[in-house]
């Protein structure tokens, strides 16, 4: 079964999806990183603000709002 590519802010409110890559500037990857976000790592987007930013996704067993600019550098499967 082949899982197509996307960046996590193209995920839909209440699926879940695996992280596969983060990518970005230096800075915001490591803070990414540091919160929980490596590859392997399942998140379920749990609600968008009415104008679609920030996302808040669940990541190991704690909600993280981010930017969607940021959640466009986070590629999940």
């Amino acid at each position: 079964m082949i899982t197509a590519r996307r960046p996590l802010s193209r995920v839909p409110v209440g699926s879940s999806a695996v992280v596969s890559r983060v990518s970005g500037a230096r800075t915001v990857v490591r803070r990414l990183l540091e919160m929980g976000l490596v590859p392997g790592t399942t998140v379920t987007v749990q609600r968008e603000a009415p104008l679609g930013d920030p996302v808040e996704v669940r990541v190991r067993n704690y909600a993280l709002s981010i930017r969607r600019a940021d959640a466009l550098g986070i590629e999940v499967e």
